[in-house]
């Protein structure tokens, strides 16, 4: 990536782009969630998730590509519009809550393996997993220690 992208919190105002981006990369990266970035699942992302989380976003050119919730020191979501990806915006993303929080707690699912091997990349090392009842997808719980 030749330039840095732009991380700032969330406004109301990205909901639309941040919602498109969403869809589409959860769609991606979850294509054994039936109905995956849409319907329901879509409308408890916009209704709690960006109401309730802190919510960070990575622009570039004034336009939201990455999109990132956290509770606490637990990152809820790191989604990277499609086109965007392998840029280094979901690294500086979690660069970003790092310096935030330290130490960085996470889930994902065992059948998402670019996002396991990305956070693997990212320092995270595996401390258990858990069977969704949601999705009835198994997600592996993900730890990084402080730098």
């Amino acid at each position: 990536m030749d330039t840095k992208p732009v991380i700032r919190r969330y406004e109301a105002s990205d909901e639309a782009e941040v919602m498109a981006l969403w869809s589409s990369a959860s769609q991606l990266a979850h294509p054994f969630i039936p109905g995956e970035g849409e319907g329901e699942r879509a409308l408890k992302v916009r209704e709690v998730y960006l109401r309730e989380a802190e919510n960070w976003v990575a622009e570039e050119d004034g336009v939201a590509v990455a999109l990132l919730g956290m509770i606490g020191s637990e990152i809820g979501g790191l989604f990277v519009a499609p086109r965007c990806q392998g840029r280094g915006i979901g690294r500086a993303l979690v660069d970003h809550a790092a310096a935030l929080r330290g130490e960085l707690l996470l889930e994902v699912f065992e059948a998402n393996p670019g996002a396991r091997g990305f956070y693997e990349r990212m320092g995270f090392e595996e401390r258990s997993r858990r069977l969704d009842e949601e999705t009835g997808h198994h997600l592996i719980v993900m730890f990084r220690r402080q730098d």
